[in-house]
């Protein structure tokens, strides 16, 4: 489901970190808006009603709506910065989107079909997942929230690597314009840890391995 996102934010003047430091005081974050051949803009931002767009994820992947001022510009997330124990916001960069002009973003993994992969519910293994984002280009109007990735039919043993994603139109992942090293697995079934394979043998308990030690002698 698509969600709008609209910002409220007015631009300042005062720069520095005496005046970056003021504003947190005041529930205020500072931040800056660029690109699109246009100057940079300060503005400052509420806290809370920041964090709250925080909470959801389509946020970091998104284009948001910003008015500066009452002026309202087209812009996504490209920078946060995190108190490193506190939960506070300290900073934020927006790039302004063109229309006409590519974006590169990270965009969120959505796995699907889990419990039935064939590696899964049949053969007992376990899925791990070796990335959970990835970087895509493409242009604004196509630019997705996440990426759907089927993992119905992996089998034991099996990756799913980048290149098996089904893409949007429009839509392509960065790191496979590098070449075919670059397919990276994306998830994998794999057997359990410490978990008894037929070529293993039959495992016999310790009771039972006394009792046919003591029948020996």
């Amino acid at each position: 489901m698509s969600v709008d996102f609209n910002i409220t934010a007015e631009s300042r003047s005062d720069m520095g970190k005496g005046a970056s430091r003021r504003l947190r005081r005041e529930d205020k974050v500072p931040a800056v808006i660029y690109g699109a051949g246009k100057d940079a803009v300060s503005v400052t931002l509420d806290h809370n009603s920041l964090f709250h767009h925080l909470e959801h994820e389509a946020f970091y992947s998104h284009i948001l709506n910003i008015a500066v001022d009452g002026k309202a510009e087209k812009v996504v997330l490209k920078d946060l910065q995190r108190h490193p124990y506190k939960p506070t916001i300290l900073h934020a960069d927006f790039l302004r989107v063109d229309a006409k002009e590519k974006l590169r973003m990270n965009v969120p993994l959505h796995f699907t079909g889990e419990e039935v992969a064939p590696g899964v519910k049949i053969d007992g293994g376990l899925i791990t997942h070796n990335v959970t984002e990835v970087e895509i280009s493409c242009l604004p109007g196509d630019l997705p929230e996440y990426l759907e990735v089927d993992l119905s039919e992996l089998q034991m043993d099996h990756s799913l690597h980048l290149s098996d994603i089904k893409l949007p139109e429009g839509v392509e992942i960065i790191a496979l314009t590098h070449g075919a090293d670059h397919d990276l697995p994306v998830a994998a079934i794999h057997k359990m840890r410490g978990s008894a394979t037929e070529d293993e043998g039959e495992v016999v308990a310790p009771a039972a391995a006394d009792e046919e030690g003591a029948a020996e002698e």
